[in-house]
């Protein structure tokens, strides 16, 4: 069986986390949910920028926006703003440790979530409640454990190994 390529590791890592973005959960634990997709794609520009970069933020923010955004394009757009500034400083954001990637990330959580806010209030659906920025601390909090987990998927391309 042979190995998956980077592409196609990153397309199903994509696919799985817009699933456990989208997938109904009762209200108290959707509240504290992470934002699986931003973490993934967030996870590709730091340690794949060529190979997904911007094209990948802004059309899993595109399937995102199908899903469940009122205004076709407002998570594409955040998503794609958030990836390039993740692209360019890719460097930088992966010589960190990962207490200090994680602020990083809830910093470009932040600006994700000001960016969604903003449209949202531009196109009349604003949500002024202090808990739509519960997810960006979650996102936070579990991007080690995340990072960990795409890059053993990066390197370990889930083939059979045969002995001869």
């Amino acid at each position: 069986m042979s190995a998956p390529s980077p592409l196609g590791r990153m397309l199903l890592t994509a696919f799985l986390a817009l699933i456990l973005t989208v997938l109904p959960l009762p209200a108290w634990l959707d509240l504290i949910r992470p934002a699986f997709l931003v973490l993934t794609v967030l996870y590709w520009s730091v340690n794949a920028p060529r190979t997904g970069g911007i094209a990948l933020g802004f059309f899993a923010g595109l399937a995102l926006d199908v899903f469940q955004g009122p205004v076709l394009g407002q998570h594409a757009l955040a998503l794609a703003l958030v990836t390039y500034i993740t692209v360019r400083e890719h460097q930088r954001i992966r010589s960190k440790p990962a207490f200090q990637q994680s602020l990083l990330v809830f910093a470009a959580l932040v600006v994700y979530e000001l960016v969604v806010f903003a449209i949202d209030g531009w196109t009349g659906h604003p949500v002024t409640s202090a808990l739509r920025w519960v997810h960006c601390v979650t996102s936070a909090v579990v991007w080690p454990p995340v990072a960990a987990l795409l890059s053993y998927t990066a390197t370990n391309p889930f083939t059979v190994t045969r002995r001869s």
